[in-house]
Order: structure tokens, then C-alpha cells, then sequence
């Protein structure tokens, strides 16, 4: 007699949704670790920065630490929950662990940058910081009360739009020649996040789309509700952030071209006016993840490849 409580293996050559197979293969391919980035080069740029500039540098990454910690600790775990297919759970495993990845790889930015006593003022900064972590609450909250469908948008909010007022900092010094190893890890963790948030979009479509005209149009009102929520703690945090700089207003542009980014995402239309034309034009430029010109033995850029690997035979041991 069987068993009807059975558990099931996951059969990667019966596929239900090719898109799970693809985003699988795209995460893999572009697999990479910031141990592989020579952040230690960057260290003259880090000294010819005024005071000012480097408490933004490390505030923002303070913050993307925090945001990271969300998305791996509880955001995943939701989402997870309520997947459609075995091959969706896979591909929310290995996201997890990417946004693990990125949290660790902002430590590495601090153990190279900064001393002990500044890193331990981050992390205090990080904690008593009430934007940061109305936002960082906020999302957490929806992961655990949330529908499955309202855990989607809280996802694709944060991997599309509440990132990037830290990612216009070290675009924006890339564009001018500065800290371009920082930089580099930054735009494999941009790449890696437009695979995350794009994915998610899309199982949130699939989801919204079972969903009667009303109970879309009530589901459209509460993502819209906390896009306005969350951009307007945004603005309060980025003027904080950037204000001494005198970049808030360029960082609140970047923010509404990405916020647009992100309700597309969720098949929604744009709320803001900005677009690309907008945004500051050496941070559009740092956005492109195209390959970067690093010596494979000494460090992986955002382009590198996985070595082909065959298994050795006897031939291999006939050195005639």
C-alpha cells in the first residue's frame, strides 16, 4: 500500500515553469563572492575622500547590510512558503543565499575601509537610525502578517527601489574614477537584485492574475499605498544621508526612476514622472553591468566565467 504522505523529489528534467529553469541557470551562471574583489586597491581613494564623504560611504553600506540581513533572514523564508513549484523553492533558496552573500560582502567593505572603533559606530548607527528601521520594520512586518501575494510586492519593493539610495553612492564615485572595487561588487549585487526583483514580479503576476477584477483593484490600492509610504520615510533618509553633499535631490530622482522600475515589475504602471532622461547620467552609466576589465588570477569582475571542467582519463598521466 502506498503511502499518499509521501515526499517528493524534485525532478529538474519535468519543469512546470520554464521561467523557474531559466532564472536557475541565470543565477548560477552569474555566481560570484567578494572574496574575489581586491577592495584593498581602493584604499588611496578611501584616503582622498573629506570626512563628510566617508561617513556617507559607510552609513550608506551600513544601511544595504540591514536591508540584506531582511532578505535573507525572513524575506526568502516567506516567500518560500508559497511557491507554485519545487523548482520556485530552488530558485528562492539560491536567492537566499546571494542576499547572504551581499550582506557579508558590505562587511568586507568595512574590514578594508574602516577601523574597528568606525565599524562598531556603524553598526550603532545602523540600530538607532529610525528611518532605516521604520523601513527595514516595515517590510519585515508584511513578511510576516502579509498575503503571499502582498509578501511579493513588499519583496520587489525592496529589491528594486529601497536599495538604491545606497547604490547611487558608489555609482556615482565610479563614474568619477574613484573606489572602483567597491563599486565592482555593488554592480554584481545590482545584477544579481534585477534577476531577484524581475523573478518575483513575475510570480507576483501569476498570482494577481488568478485574482477577481475587485480583489485586484484593492491589491493595486495597497501597493500603491506603500510605495508612497515608504518613499516618503525615503526622502526624510536620503536628505539625512545626503544632505552635507548637497545630492539629495539627484538621489530622490534616482529613487523615483527605480520605484517606476519596480511597480513594473509587478505588471503596475508608473507612478512618477522620472525617467532615465532624469537621472543623474554618470549613475545611469554605472548601472550598466557589462563586463569589467579584470585580470581573471588576480580578481573576478562582474563578467567573469565559470571554467569548463572534463573529467581526466589515463591519456591525461602519458606525458611521451
Amino acid at each position: 500500500m502506498i503511502n499518499q504522505n509521501y515526499t517528493k523529489a524534485i525532478n529538474w528534467n519535468n519543469i512546470e515553469d520554464l521561467i523557474d529553469k531559466s532564472t536557475w541557470e541565470k543565477l548560477t551562471e552569474q555566481f560570484w563572492l567578494d572574496t574575489r574583489i581586491p577592495l584593498s586597491n581602493d584604499l588611496d581613494d578611501w584616503r582622498s575622500l573629506t570626512a563628510d564623504e566617508r561617513d556617507l560611504v559607510s552609513h550608506v553600506f551600513g544601511g544595504l547590510t540591514l536591508l540584506d540581513t531582511v532578505q535573507s533572514d525572513s524575506g526568502m523564508d516567506s516567500l518560500r512558503a508559497d511557491a507554485r513549484t519545487q523548482h520556485e523553492e530552488a530558485v528562492l533558496n539560491n536567492i537566499q543565499f546571494m542576499e547572504s552573500v551581499h550582506a557579508k560582502s558590505y562587511s568586507s567593505i568595512f574590514s578594508t575601509l574602516n577601523t574597528k572603533t568606525e565599524i562598531d559606530a556603524i553598526f550603532a548607527w545602523i540600530d538607532a537610525n529610525e528611518n532605516l528601521q521604520y523601513k527595514a520594520q516595515k517590510v519585515t512586518e508584511i513578511y510576516k502578517n502579509g498575503s503571499p501575494l502582498e509578501k511579493k510586492i513588499a519583496s520587489v519593493f525592496l529589491e528594486t527601489f529601497l536599495f538604491y539610495s545606497g547604490f547611487y553612492t558608489p555609482l556615482y564615485y565610479l563614474g568619477n574614477n574613484k573606489l572602483a572595487n567597491v563599486a565592482e561588487i555593488i554592480k554584481l549585487i545590482i545584477r544579481d537584485e534585477s534577476v531577484h526583483g524581475t523573478y518575483i514580479g513575475y510570480k507576483f503576476q501569476l498570482g494577481f492574475n488568478d485574482l477577481s477584477d475587485a480583489e485586484q483593484e484593492t491589491l493595486k490600492n495597497w501597493a500603491y499605498e506603500l510605495l508612497y509610504d515608504l518613499y516618503a520615510n525615503e526622502e526624510i533618509y536620503t536628505d539625512a544621508l545626503y544632505g552635507p553633499l548637497g545630492w539629495a535631490e539627484d538621489v530622490k530622482t534616482f529613487l523615483r526612476y527605480n520605484a517606476n522600475k519596480a511597480l513594473m515589475n509587478l505588471g503596475f504602471d508608473a507612478l512618477f514622472p522620472d525617467t532615465a532622461g532624469d537621472v543623474n547620467p554618470i549613475v545611469m552609466n554605472g548601472l550598466s553591468t557589462g563586463t569589467a576589465n579584470h585580470d581573471f588570477f588576480s580578481q573576478v569582475g562582474n563578467g567573469y566565467l565559470l571554467g569548463q571542467v572534463e573529467a581526466m582519463s589515463d591519456d591525461d598521466y602519458n606525458f611521451d
